[in-house]
């Protein structure tokens, strides 16, 4: 240790003179005060390592450095792992990301019934315990015409118990091109052997007919599966079966026919200008038995597996034991209900469904929005180029899978990339500040940071307004202000 780096240990102020400043007073009224005095300590300890570590001159020990760094430590600690994020990807359905964002209506009915008690599993007339799927069955069957419906945690939750409850140990065949991954390495095989069902493949990758189906019934066969190809399609020499072929052949050796649908689209996207997506309407028509898909796709609601079809065949679902396990809590009923009461207007829906009024968005609307973002980060960056531009966004979530959507964007690319050795390195940097939402300073104690999940093309950061809402623009601002480093932006007069 030389002399500086002593005398610069010595000028450390102790915790009790820190905490008698006033932006720790600030931070007590909402922090405990041992938290705020580990936070001071760690501030302190940081900058001794700091002090100790760099034997160059320094300068002198500024106070204010020091509160900056305990208010980041208290922030990291006090910061929920699960939060908020603004999606700049463009990638309506992000997984990732929670897929579908809820509508105001959904959000209130939760708010509302999360905040006491409700009738979840309570019928009012009667004064019994009644049945939690019955708050949206009805609703269900009555927007879709099926005979009954179900509720459970998600899709593949929903194809488990049906082959458990209808399937178990007997045969279930599936054209060998629709054995499908799904995210997290989960397996179309795998899924039916946990439901207890005896995969039976016909056809080739590319080519299914319903001759294959046809021959492949045996006595030990209890169902046709059809599975939507989610996350993928299969172009060129290739052939299935329609839907009314495969249903016609099931009942015609008295099986189930039974169609996961995947993505859940309540009616024919075309009349939003959108490609093909089989909805639930056809597969009712065609004359399946048994349908499940998703609600947290392109239905627009909770995380949520929807059942619909053959009362006898719901009833024989809900009976079994699996069903308790797999049930939906009253947050994400409450969410569907509200969610599906919507449905009963289709303009409505596409207004106030946040997924169906991004996938609606058309270009003019998104550019004119576009234009009032770059206008927003120019004159809080003056330094930085952003530019308006068009670029392809996606469903995502397996939905629409391989079609793309005409979207505007905003490029970006920061100025402490140019001169570098690598453009690339310097960008990814730039969206990892964006991402952790790091390095931003506070007003007050509450943090002025949001994570923005952006994507790079071009040697360009990419903000694409399809996944972007009018009330994320100034936060969305802020955070990109954030990763200019602070000596840049007090040089551009800020």
């Amino acid at each position: 240790m030389n002399a500086q780096q002593a005398e610069q240990l010595r000028a450390l102020p102790p915790v009790s003179e820190l905490l008698d400043t006033d932006r720790a007073r600030l931070w007590s009224k909402t922090t405990a005060r041992a938290d705020i005095v580990d936070a001071l300590r760690a501030a302190l300890e940081q900058t001794r390592e700091c002090i100790l570590t760099n034997s160059r001159p320094q300068a002198p020990v500024d106070r204010e450095d020091i509160l900056r760094l305990a208010e980041d430590w208290l922030v990291r600690q006090t910061t929920p792992s699960l939060r908020p994020v603004i999606n700049a990807t463009g990638v309506v359905l992000h997984t990732g990301l929670g897929r579908a964002p809820l509508s105001r209506k959904a959000i209130d009915a939760i708010v509302k019934g999360a905040s006491g008690y409700c009738n979840l599993e309570y019928d009012l007339t009667a004064g019994t315990r009644g049945r939690r799927q019955s708050h949206v069955s009805d609703l269900l069957c009555k927007l879709t015409g099926a005979e009954a419906a179900t509720v459970v945690n998600n899709n593949a939750a929903a194809l488990v118990l049906a082959m458990r409850a209808l399937c178990e140990n007997r045969e279930v065949i599936v054209s060998r091109g629709q054995l499908v991954e799904i995210g997290g390495s989960f397996r179309m095989p795998e899924v039916m052997a946990a439901g207890g069902a005896v995969l039976r493949e016909v056809g080739t990758t590319n080519r299914t007919r319903i001759s294959d189906y046809r021959d492949a019934v045996t006595e030990d066969t209890a169902a046709l599966l059809h599975v939507h190809h989610s996350n993928f399609r299969i172009v060129g020499f290739t052939e299935q079966p329609d839907a009314e072929a495969l249903t016609r052949c099931a009942h015609d050796h008295d099986l189930i026919a039974i169609d996961d649908l995947g993505s859940g689209a309540m009616f024919d996207f075309s009349h939003m200008n959108l490609p093909l997506e089989p909805d639930v309407h056809q597969s009712i028509t065609a004359g399946f038995d048994l349908i499940c898909f998703s609600a947290d796709k392109l239905l627009g609601g909770p995380q949520a597996g929807i059942i619909l079809g053959r009362k006898d065949l719901i009833t024989r679902i809900e009976a079994h034991p699996l069903m308790r396990s797999y049930r939906v809590d009253k947050l994400a009923l409450l969410a569907l209900e509200a969610t599906l009461r919507l449905y009963s207007d289709r303009s409505a829906a596409i207004e106030h469904i946040p997924t169906l009024a991004m996938l609606n968005a058309a270009p003019d609307q998104l550019a004119e929005r576009a234009r009032k973002l770059a206008h927003m980060l120019s004159a809080a960056l003056p330094n930085e180029e952003f530019s308006v531009g068009t670029d392809t966004s996606y469903a995502g979530g397996g939905s629409l899978p391989g079609e793309g959507l005409e979207t505007v964007v905003i490029n970006w690319r920061p100025s402490q990339a140019h001169g570098l050795q690598s453009v690339g390195s310097s960008l990814n940097a730039v969206v990892a500040q964006l991402r952790q939402a790091h390095g931003l300073e506070s007003v007050g104690f509450v943090s002025a940071s949001t994570p923005v999940i952006a994507r790079i093309k071009n040697d360009h950061i990419i903000f694409d307004l399809r996944t972007l809402r009018d009330s994320d623009f100034q936060t969305l601002v802020t955070t990109v202000c954030g990763t200019i480093p602070r000596n840049v932006r007090m040089a551009n007069g800020e």
